[in-house]
């Protein structure tokens, strides 16, 4: 059966229990929190963290300036990927959000190669690195309170609406107060006479946003290539199948990430004895309750004869007496 035009509707009925609208008003509405929060941030970092002379200071506040990026890229992804199914695009634009989180995670990598490049050059003439004002560390820590804030916020309303793209920016706030942390220990070493510290808390914070970085773009990269969900989730499908009325078995269920939906690919084995139509009305009942069930945004299944030759796979090679294949 060829699956037909998908509109993001049907997975109103899903398992997370939120419609495509819901999912999109949230979305909204965290990113543009996260706006408001990191622009403020943003400039008060970079001004004092130049006043102080805080490369640390001035790293972090790079870093919260690339949020601001990575919100409106997040806003521009959930404007596009609650379109309705098109002719070009019979499943819908739900990638959008997949192609987001790979935007995102590029941006992690470019802003974290930066600021290590940036600490490198620094510690390169240690003498040069100048000692930082008391004020870049009350900076520092009212950043890591509200990166802090920030994230849990984030996080619970990406949790509700299950938005992988939403958790990615959640994380990526999380990151923000992992590096505030790094940079305030560098700026009190640096006061405490220890000067260096401070580039090193930049290097160290470069690092962390390349690794976040390079685990989003992959992330994103394989859902682009079409991986599959994890094996629960699969034998979830599987059984919603097996308990349809009609279906005796179910074979070859494979399964693509559709941004955070699922197209699934299923084979039904009915009785053969059944007529076209009575087959084709019991793949129609499983594909409605699995499309209840789960947050599955199509399912295209074929019907099997049940305990039948099933002519879709090549017949197991028959073996000699002595185990030698025969033809």
């Amino acid at each position: 059966m060829s699956p037909s035009p998908v509109s993001p509707d049907s997975a109103d009925s899903a398992d997370s229990g939120h419609s495509m609208s819901e999912r999109a008003a949230a979305a909204s509405r965290s990113t543009w929190v996260s706006v408001g929060v990191n622009l403020v941030l943003s400039t008060i970092q970079i001004v004092v963290g130049v006043l102080s002379k805080s490369q640390g200071l001035i790293a972090d506040g790079i870093h919260s300036l690339s949020d601001l990026v990575a919100d409106f890229v997040v806003l521009f992804a959930n404007h596009h990927s609650q379109k309705d199914a098109d002719e070009g695009h019979p499943y819908g634009h739900h990638r959008f959000e997949t192609a987001a989180s790979l935007v995102l995670g590029l941006l992690l990598l470019g802003v974290g190669v930066g600021m290590v490049w940036s600490a490198v050059v620094k510690l390169e003439n240690p003498e040069a690195i100048a000692q930082v004002h008391v004020i870049a560390l009350w900076v520092a820590g009212a950043a890591l309170v509200g990166k802090e804030l920030l994230f849990r916020y984030m996080l619970a309303v990406a949790k509700r609406v299950k938005s992988s793209m939403l958790v990615a920016n959640a994380w990526h706030a999380r990151s923000d107060a992992a590096s505030s942390l790094v940079v305030g220990i560098g700026i009190a070493g640096n006061l405490a006479g220890y000067p260096i510290l401070d580039p090193i808390a930049a290097l160290i914070v470069g690092f962390m946003v390349a690794k976040m970085g390079w685990q989003f773009g992959w992330d994103a990269l394989t859902d682009l290539m079409d991986r599959s969900v994890d094996e629960q989730e699969v034998q979830a499908i599987r059984q919603t199948l097996l308990e349809t009325p009609g279906v005796s078995g179910v074979h070859d269920v494979r399964t693509r990430k559709m941004g955070d939906m699922i197209v699934v690919d299923a084979h039904l084995e009915v009785n053969a004895a059944l007529t076209v139509e009575a087959g084709h009305d019991i793949a129609v009942l499983a594909r409605q309750r699995v499309l209840q069930r789960h947050r599955v945004l199509n399912l295209m299944t074929h019907v099997d004869p049940w305990r039948k030759p099933d002519l879709d796979h090549p017949a197991p090679p028959v073996r000699s007496a002595h185990g030698a294949p025969t033809r």
